[in-house]
């Protein structure tokens, strides 16, 4: 069985999370709540067919594997936040 080889990133740098939850959410709060004072930027993605849910782009500096791993974690284990790829 073939494993996938770890990343090899120059840290720190630009890591970009996709996003998926209801839209009647707010993101930007959401985040907001999650990384406090940490820079980012939201960019909204596309929205399904019938409108209820919303994707979106989060870009945030991670500092390394570890900090790129534990926001990851964060962001999905919230509650509002459907997907987080």
């Amino acid at each position: 069985m073939e494993t996938t080889p770890e990343l090899q990133l120059d840290y720190p740098c630009h890591w970009e999370y996709k996003l998926v939850l209801d839209a009647k959410h707010d993101i930007r709060a959401i985040v907001t709540e999650l990384l406090e004072e940490r820079v980012h930027e939201i960019a909204k993605s596309q929205k399904s067919t019938q409108g209820n849910y919303v994707s979106y782009t989060l870009r945030v500096l991670v500092h390394g594997t570890d900090d790129r791993k534990m926001l990851y974690h964060l962001l999905k284990a919230h509650q509002h936040i459907k997907f987080v790829l």
